[in-house]
């Protein structure tokens, strides 16, 4: 047996937590120690596919060095403290907790206990993602757009926690500078939450950021748009592919516009995320998504999330406002 390898179990047998098994099981740096579900049937049937043994609590768990903490948000907080107060390595899926006082109280638990605890910003991962970063400068206004109809397993948050906060901790990354003032605005269509928001930042760089999050429709979209000196660049999450459009010269001093379509490696996603966390509790590197970086993406999508809210209070004010008369409303003669 590979004298690195990692002993590590997954907290949560749903439809994210089975990938995360998957993963583990083939990967030879890792022994799937264990599936932790309290659905015994569902975890009990991941645990077979993949070879190893269900257990109905963390209790009931042998001795791990690591653990995928894939279980409702609302469960983040309470599963990850008792695994990091075991001594065990946390991957925790984003939003990494429900509130920022929790958040802030696993980061200094992990700093605490000197263990690792990263969080499943998983779009960090993504190749197109990673050759961003070699044609990234000095990013000046950022516009990104992600649809998906809403997942059954989502059911304690809004659009904001579940799809926008990708987008905002990667922006967050590519800009490194701090948000100055933001603007937003949500509606609730399916959920007593918002299922479609958009966010305008201000970063303190100067750079803007438009970031739209919808849970109204059939399709999927994952698409962030990039505006540089010289340069606009055009990802795509799901294809994945980036553009590059760059201001060049003709030979008469002419201003042209150059294309590229850069090439992108074919991984996936979470063997990539899953990989770099086995490498982090190995001590080969920090974590690429730290608990720090979690929480400034949580934080972030908090207050966006408070802003929305704050509209949703003033509505029932607003709708007793007297309608215009006729004639005088938008458009009117």
């Amino acid at each position: 047996m590979n004298q690195n390898v990692v002993k590590v179990a997954v907290i949560g047998a749903g439809s994210l937590g089975q990938h995360h098994a998957r993963v583990y099981a083939e990967h030879p740096d890792a022994q799937l120690a264990g599936i932790v579900d309290v659905d015994r049937a569902r975890a009990e049937e991941i645990a077979s596919k993949y070879r190893t043994r269900f257990c109905a609590s963390i209790d009931e768990l042998d001795s791990v060095d690591a653990a995928s903490v894939v279980v409702p948000t609302e469960q983040h907080f309470s599963v990850a403290s008792r695994l990091l107060e075991r001594g065990v390595h946390c991957l925790v899926e984003k939003p990494m907790t429900l509130s920022t006082e929790d958040g802030e109280a696993l980061c200094r638990l992990a700093e605490e206990k000197n263990l690792i605890l990263q969080v499943g910003h998983i779009e960090r991962f993504n190749p197109a993602v990673m050759a961003l970063n070699e044609v990234l400068e000095n990013p000046l206004f950022i516009e990104a757009h992600r649809l998906g109809p809403p997942a059954p397993r989502v059911k304690d948050i809004g659009v904001v926690m579940d799809l926008m906060i990708h987008d905002l901790d990667l922006i967050l990354a590519l800009v490194k500078s701090e948000v100055v003032t933001l603007d937003a605005i949500g509606v609730p269509v399916l959920t007593p939450k918002e299922d479609i928001a958009n966010a305008r930042l201000r970063f303190a760089s100067g750079c803007i950021a438009n970031v739209t999050a919808s849970r109204i429709t059939v399709g999927r979209q994952r698409k962030i748009r990039i505006f540089q000196p010289n340069a606009y660049l055009s990802l795509d999450y799901l294809a994945p592919s980036l553009e590059v459009y760059r201001k060049a010269e003709d030979g008469d001093g002419k201003p042209r516009i150059e294309y590229e379509q850069v090439h992108i490696e074919s991984r996936e996603p979470l063997e990539t995320e899953l990989s770099s966390f086995l490498e982090a509790v190995r001590g080969e590197h920090p974590p690429v998504v730290n608990g720090r970086d979690g929480l400034r993406a949580l934080h972030l999508a908090e207050s966006i999330t408070r802003s929305i809210n704050e509209q949703f209070a003033r509505w029932p004010i607003e709708a007793q406002t007297p309608p215009l008369p006729s004639g005088q409303g938008w458009g009117g003669q």
